[in-house]
């Protein structure tokens, strides 16, 4: 799985909400400075070069729809940031997110539970 840059990872966000789109509708949703159309139809385009995105034809215009799941991204996602930047350790990064205060005692004991109850 490649890689997104932020800006990809924008849309794709608003692919999953919207789960099929023409350009003009994705711009529509975007919050932050809009790019251009053409910037945007280029950006999804990439998309689907690396396999994010597919699309249907109407005429000349196409309307795009996520190929990946928004859940297979995120696992990929978080696995590939414990990979490298908690050396492939979950407790490193629970104890980040604790040190960090952005994570409760309370919400590490529900955790506590949710695994305890999986046993």
């Amino acid at each position: 799985m490649q890689k997104l840059t932020n800006k990809e990872e924008e849309i794709m966000h608003i692919l999953w909400k919207l789960e099929k789109a023409f350009v003009k509708e994705v711009l529509a949703e975007i919050k932050t400075e809009k790019p251009h159309y053409n910037t945007l139809s280029t950006i999804i385009r990439n998309l689907e070069e690396k396999g994010y995105v597919g699309h249907n034809a109407f005429g000349n215009t196409h309307q795009y729809y996520p190929k990946i799941a928004k859940e297979e991204y995120r696992k990929g996602f978080m696995n590939n940031a414990i990979e490298n930047y908690f050396n492939n350790s979950y407790k490193s990064m629970i104890s980040f997110f604790a040190k960090e205060e952005k994570i409760s005692a309370e919400e590490l004991r529900e955790i506590l539970d949710m695994i305890e109850k999986k046993k």
